[in-house]
């Protein structure tokens, strides 16, 4: 029924929701895009793998994400993570060398919908790290390339929300195509240029780390305010993330710098 010019009742609803899903779809696409654009001059692994991460928990069912990479020794690492919560517990999983990231990275396979109430006989160590911060639910899903396999993406859930086998396959479809940037960029590498690639990558990572640390005592922030400022920057200024932290490390770059710079961003954006 109308009313006054505005759709009301079952009409009304499913006006909305076909809106919903028409934006949620083109977001979708903006993302897969995103994600795809590796062919620039220079290829920041570090910032498209933190990328990955946050547009799935944004696209899906999830609160938390962290990404673990292998590092072509043998080793994984931890490379991207979404809060200190999910960053705790993949340390956790790589430390305890037990968690569905280090199954998926070994099987190849998606592990989804796993209830940390009743995954302890399986990781009881993982299981009750992740319980502790107040996750319900965990999901890991690989890196791969075909049969190549250099990573895997834990996704984390308060309570016990299930992903639907859509969601699933979004998160599957966002990994593979960032497996593809990572292992290609702008051309086709051989393997020692690829172990070089992903070593810089997770160098870059502790960098990051680092500046992380020094911006938020600097700032009088959290970890996760610094690293927003500091990922702000470095893409408004058209500079890798790797280059501002090496700058903040370095004491080129203070944190008032960068807040007078966001300022002035704010300012600049058109209302």
């Amino acid at each position: 029924m109308a009313d006054g010019g505005r759709v009301t009742g079952t009409a009304g609803f499913a006006a909305d929701r076909t809106a919903e899903v028409v934006t949620r779809e083109w977001r979708l696409a903006q993302v897969f895009v995103e994600m795809a654009d590796t062919l620039v001059e220079e290829f920041d692994a570090v910032d498209h793998l933190q990328t990955l991460s946050e547009r799935c928990v944004e696209l899906v069912d999830a609160d938390a994400a962290g990404l673990m990479l292998d590092d072509q020794r043998g080793q994984l690492r931890l490379i991207a993570h979404t809060d200190e919560s999910a960053r705790l517990l993949e340390l956790v999983e790589l430390q305890q060398r037990e968690g569905p990231c280090l199954d998926a990275v070994a099987t190849g396979e998606v592990i989804p919908n796993i209830d940390l109430a009743t995954a302890g006989d399986r990781w009881p160590a993982f299981t009750r790290a992740a319980r502790d911060v107040g996750f319900g639910t965990s999901h890991a899903v690989p890196l791969r390339l075909r049969r190549q396999v250099i990573g895997a993406l834990g996704l984390f859930t308060v309570g016990e929300r299930r992903l639907r086998e859509d969601h699933l396959a979004v998160v599957q479809g966002l990994a593979d195509v960032a497996t593809i940037g990572l292992l290609h960029g702008r051309a086709t590498r051989d393997q020692v240029a690829l172990s070089e690639q992903l070593q810089a990558a997770l160098h870059s990572r502790v960098l990051v780390e680092q500046a992380k640390g020094v911006l938020s005592a600097q700032a009088g922030t959290t970890v996760e305010v610094a690293f927003a400022l500091m990922r702000t920057h470095a893409r408004r200024s058209g500079q890798p993330l790797t280059t501002i932290a090496r700058a903040i490390v370095g004491g080129r770059v203070e944190a008032a710098t960068l807040q007078r710079a966001a300022a002035s961003y704010e300012v600049r954006r058109p209302s």
